[in-house]
């Protein structure tokens, strides 16, 4: 009994577990797994027949893996001094405490396939590499798949003993595999997305404008835009990539006039949007003259706004009577007058509306005027692929005419954009002709899985190289230590149990801390 408690003891302390029995499976309270054994063979077979390329292969990689820990071990030590905070972002997660954001199917696919392929490529290396050294004595016992309370995994299974009788670096060769498979697999993963242009320029193209993949049920614009559509500007800033999305979305928000706290200021504090202006007919002003604060609904007011100096601010301040009244306030349709000629500074106009003063005599240019706390965003927006637009280009075509058809509209959106951002899904790839328009979601897929399964893989190499019980750290260091000779077994020891000790604290606050980040 004293030999089994220290056996399986000894097992615990490494994540290669000791394997006693034959069972396919295990379950227990808060533990179940299954056993594969029928891999043995093919994976010992791999490992000999490239024995010379896998042995300088795993060799790099422990030389890799030693850098990771080396790496890791000071993140979490300048973690621990108080500069530097991990924020979620710096996993390269984010977007999961935006508000209005939601995990499609797809989206949740994606992780699981991502999680099981970095997963399998990890424990594959552990494999393989056993499998090279198995000329040394260390044959392969089974592979599991196990889940662990709520959460999944998978191991390879060695006996401890004939593990532990191995040299010290051969050990380190198993130890470290999966590691550096983990690293190899992060480059694979950025590779493809970078050549992923290339190998679908036959069929794609790419950043010339972000095509919708989705748009949420709750989304301000599941009314207005639709999968297949094509965005091409915002605020008069053509828009050529997702990113371009996000970084304007950005810079809108960063421009909303601040909500005025002080209490003695009025509920209808509101401010003038002066640059973004519409050249308004003055047929339209005469008629939408409006002498009260508010427009009706449906409505929005616009105020004019003077050429060389559209940084007008108008606020109505308690106590004034009629002295700061908002003069010659227009209510009108937003959808109408977007589609209006632009004047103001803040538009990127091109062509022959380079002047900011571009209204005619009988136009004046006129601003929404913009409530504190909120953004006034004009979104454009194009519909290739939809059957109108289909076949408006058939009839052009059938006419022999050289016009260009008009497939989409704009439309206004008043409210907070930071999560408007994130509510629509976009792909930075369209289909060259509209036959193809069932792949569309195909670029979608390839570079949100290489995306993802980076992410990922990335998350456990990081995770397997942290100096913690149970992970890879802990036998990496363990071993590691044995190359101290000028310490006794005992101090080697305390040591040992010193780094981990501390080793899994201060990643457990660094884990905890990016968790709040994500969830707040």
């Amino acid at each position: 009994m004293a030999n089994r408690w220290a056996r399986r003891r000894r097992e615990v302390q490494t994540h290669l577990p000791l394997h006693i029995s034959h069972p396919s499976s295990s379950i227990s309270y808060w533990y179940c797994d299954f056993k594969i054994y029928n891999l043995n063979e093919h994976i010992f077979s791999f490992g000999r027949r490239y024995a010379r390329f896998l042995h300088v292969w795993f060799t790099v990689g422990v030389a890799f893996s030693f850098i990771a820990l080396l790496g890791v071990s000071l993140m979490l030590l300048w973690g621990s001094a108080g500069p530097y905070h991990l924020q979620s972002r710096d996993m390269g997660i984010n977007g999961l405490s935006v508000p209005g954001l939601s995990l499609s199917i797809m989206d949740v696919g994606i992780m699981i396939v991502s999680t099981l392929m970095s997963v399998a490529l990890h424990e594959f290396g552990h494999a393989v590499a056993a499998a090279r050294t198995n000329s040394e004595g260390l044959p392969i016992e089974y592979i599991a798949i196990f889940l662990a309370v709520l959460f999944p995994g998978a191991l390879v299974a060695f006996n401890y003993d004939m593990l532990q009788s191995l040299p010290h670096f051969a050990a380190l060769r198993i130890y470290c595999a999966g590691i550096w498979h983990n690293l190899m697999f992060c480059a694979v993963c950025l590779l493809t997305v970078f050549l992923l242009p290339l190998m679908l320029h036959p069929l794609y193209i790419h950043n010339e404008g972000p095509m919708v993949m989705g748009v949420a049920q709750t989304s301000a614009l599941s009314g207005y835009l639709s999968p297949y559509d094509v965005i091409i500007s915002l605020d008069g800033s053509n828009i050529k990539s997702p990113q371009e999305w996000m970084n304007k979305m950005a810079q809108v928000n960063a421009q909303i006039l601040p909500k005025f706290t002080d209490l003695e200021e009025p509920l209808h504090s509101q401010a003038v949007s002066g640059r973004k202006g519409y050249c308004i007919p003055n047929s339209w002003v005469e008629n939408s003259r409006n002498d009260k604060f508010s427009c009706p609904d449906g409505l929005t007011a616009f105020v004019s706004i003077p050429c060389f100096n559209s940084s007008l601010l108008v606020r109505s301040i308690h106590g004034d009577g009629d002295k700061n009244k908002v003069e010659d306030r227009q209510c009108l349709t937003a959808q109408d007058v977007v589609k209006l000629k632009k004047c103001g500074d803040e538009w990127e106009l091109t062509g022959n509306d380079r002047s900011h003063c571009a209204c005619s005599e009988e136009e004046s240019c006129m601003a929404p005027v913009q409530i504190p706390g909120l953004s006034w965003v004009e979104i454009s927006y194009s519909s290739p692929y939809s059957t109108e637009c289909l076949q408006k280009r058939r009839n052009l075509s059938s006419t022999d005419s050289s016009g260009s058809t008009s497939c989409g509209g704009s439309f206004v959106y008043v409210g907070d954009v930071s999560s408007l951002a994130y509510s629509i899904q976009l792909s930075a790839y369209q289909p060259r002709w509209a036959s193809i328009i069932f792949s569309a979601y195909l670029p979608y897929v390839l570079e949100k899985v290489s995306a993802c399964t980076f992410h990922v893989s990335a998350t456990l190499g990081l995770l397997n190289s942290m100096p913690v019980y149970f992970l890879d750290g802990e036998s990496i260091l363990e071993t590691s230590f044995c190359y101290i000779t000028w310490l006794t077994p005992r101090r080697r020891h305390r040591v040992l149990r010193s780094c981990l000790v501390a080793g899994t604290f201060l990643s457990t606050i660094t884990i905890l801390r990016i968790l709040y980040s994500i969830l707040i």
